[in-house]
């Protein structure tokens, strides 16, 4: 599964961070980034928490 933020959405509220720091972080402007190399982690459990606490479903975890 792939991991994605969609940069129209996000808001930076940060929670994706906080959630699981491993897999996402904030880029300079304050917006959700998933990390270089973990676009690929969307089977963590604390990924799926992360698409659950975003608060305008900015993230997706998609098949391919």
């Amino acid at each position: 599964m792939k991991l994605a933020i969609d940069a129209d959405t996000c808001i930076g509220s940060g929670q994706c961070a906080l959630a699981a720091p491993g897999v996402f972080t904030q880029d300079d402007d304050g917006f959700g980034a998933v990390l270089p190399g973990r676009e690929d982690g969307a089977g963590d459990p604390l990924v799926q928490e992360a698409v659950r606490a975003c608060p305008v479903q900015a993230i997706t975890a998609e098949e391919g």
